[in-house]
């Protein structure tokens, strides 16, 4: 057994909503992970917190984590304290292994400077675009890079939820969550960029639900300097889509691919045609909450710490996200 093998990882969960519960409760049954600390200003959930996670530390402040001798910090708190908070963990030398939800920043420039203190700590830095987990978007990934569909001609992305398809009083939740275009709509040009790329907003347009405004519609079209296009619909008061979906058709000179979260379909123009599901694809983790891709994200960074080895998607390749959302803010007149 290697060093990095024996050793255990002390880690700390910044942030007790929903995500932070998951990844404290992932971090907790895996292996040279030793889970130290949970932080949140929250009283009750501090409370409920403390019947939950035995022999681990309860604190209400970032400054409460001095002294601990952590390893890494999981900060998922909402978007709009991601840059102060992560600020405050490397500007205090508190940790130099950081990984944040999406997204990394709630601005462009916000992203560029958490992008610089993470690489003065020489720390790994992961933000948590878990599609990339999904065993039918890695398939689909494998497949564009063994060039399945010849050149990239164009694609189209869509991500829907029914989160406020009966509400039009949702903006204190939607900035909270990063609006449709933070929550739902970063998940969406992540994998675009992973899949394909940096490309550039061309045309987009921002609808909200009431004069607040916060994003709940995203309509937006981009092209690369090699002549593909794309074009993303995201919202998050579609009926019917209780669950979020996500989704993508690529169009290449050999034909099409159909992904969405349950399958990958590839239709050739020579008449070949074959499905993949995701039972198909060893969907199956060691410990399942939420969804397994959440396991394998946190099980991957684990690992890379470990071995001092870069995790991806680092901090750098989810400030493209925040640029390409900043973009699409910019073309639609509506400046974050």
């Amino acid at each position: 057994m290697s060093d990095s093998e024996k050793k255990s990882l002390k880690a700390a969960v910044v942030g007790l909503g929903k995500m932070g519960l998951l990844h404290a409760c992932i971090l907790n049954v895996l292996p040279n992970v030793k889970l130290v600390a949970l932080c949140d200003k929250g009283f009750m959930i501090r409370r409920i917190s403390e019947k939950l996670f035995r022999n681990v530390r309860i604190v209400n402040a970032l400054d409460d984590l001095d002294g601990l001798d952590l390893d890494l910090v999981y900060v998922t708190t909402p978007i709009p304290s991601h840059f102060s908070i992560v600020k405050a963990i490397y500007s205090e030398g508190l940790v130099p292994n950081v990984f944040v939800e999406k997204t990394l920043a709630h601005n462009y420039e916000g992203a560029k400077e958490l992008c610089m203190l993470a690489q003065e700590s020489g720390g790994v830095n992961m933000v948590g675009y878990m599609k990339r987990f999904s065993v039918t978007f890695r398939k689909a990934k494998n497949l564009l890079d063994k060039e399945a569909l010849g050149r990239v001609v164009s694609f189209s992305a869509y991500a829907y939820s029914s989160d406020f398809s009966e509400t039009k009083n949702n903006s204190k939740i939607s900035v909270s969550r990063g609006g449709v275009l933070g929550d739902l709509g970063s998940h969406l040009v992540d994998l675009a960029l992973w899949y394909f790329g940096d490309f550039r907003v061309k045309l987009a347009r921002l609808s909200s639900l009431d004069d607040m405004g916060s994003d709940d519609f995203a309509l937006f079209y981009v092209d690369a300097s090699d002549g593909m296009e794309g074009q993303f619909e995201v919202t998050w008061c579609k009926k019917g889509y209780r669950m979020p979906e996500f989704g993508l058709v690529v169009y290449g000179t050999k034909g099409t691919m159909k992904i969405n979260d349950d399958e990958v379909e590839l239709e050739l123009k020579d008449g070949k045609s074959v499905k993949w599901y995701r039972h198909d694809l060893d969907d199956n983790v060691g410990f399942l909450l939420g969804a397994p891709e959440f396991f394998r994200e946190d099980d991957y960074l684990v690992k890379s710490v470990l071995k001092s080895v870069d995790a991806k998607p680092n901090f750098l390749m989810a400030s493209r996200v925040d640029w390409v959302i900043e973009q699409v803010r910019n073309k639609a007149g509506k400046n974050a």
